[in-house]
């Protein structure tokens, strides 16, 4: 029965990280680069530390799918196919990765090393962002970094930190009412 109830817990988890994704994506002020300021770097980040690589990773797969069917979970509301394929549809995708490198984060033994896997799955976000904007912009890397990708990074890697300081108490008091399980 216990493992019953585990498994219930995880599935309930991984489906409200996915809606908490949803709702701080529409947190977003649009700039004129069409890549907006949002807090969907935080809650990635949060996924991640709080429910492990394996479950932060399929909570953000979750979301991608439910804006994949239609569902206007990514920012400023949109959905479909359009997002995914458009000029920010890399860092929708660096998305997924990050959680789950930000997840592995979750099993290090001391704090500096969580925020190590923090900044490589940022950068893994941003590379696959500048990667997808440059090709469907058709511009240059460099051209495409400091106009997509520069301008958010201290904002992100402060996200990224307060994330892994809030997944901090969200997996401490998951742990003290019995909810505790392994990242």
């Amino acid at each position: 029965m216990k493992n019953y109830r585990e498994k219930t817990v995880q599935i309930v988890l991984v489906g409200v990280f996915a809606a908490v994704l949803a709702v701080l994506a529409q947190i977003s002020i649009p700039l004129p680069t069409g890549v907006p300021v949002t807090m969907q770097t935080f809650a990635v980040a949060l996924c991640g530390y709080t429910l492990g690589w394996k479950r932060g990773l399929l909570a953000t797969a979750v979301y991608v799918a439910l804006g994949l069917i239609g569902l206007p979970v990514f920012a400023g509301f949109s959905a479909g196919i359009g997002a995914v394929a458009g000029v920010t549809g890399g860092y929708i995708w660096g998305f997924v990765v990050m959680a789950g490198i930000c997840g592995l984060g979750a099993r290090a033994r001391h704090r500096w090393g969580a925020l190590l896997f923090g900044g490589l799955g940022l950068v893994a976000c941003h590379l696959l962002g500048v990667a997808q904007y440059a090709v469907i912009a058709d511009t240059g890397l460099l051209q495409t970094f400091l106009l997509a990708s520069a301008p958010y990074l201290i904002k992100d890697v402060i996200s990224v930190a307060v994330a892994y300081g809030a997944a901090e108490a969200l997996r401490f008091g998951l742990k003290k009412s019995g909810l505790h399980f392994a990242a």
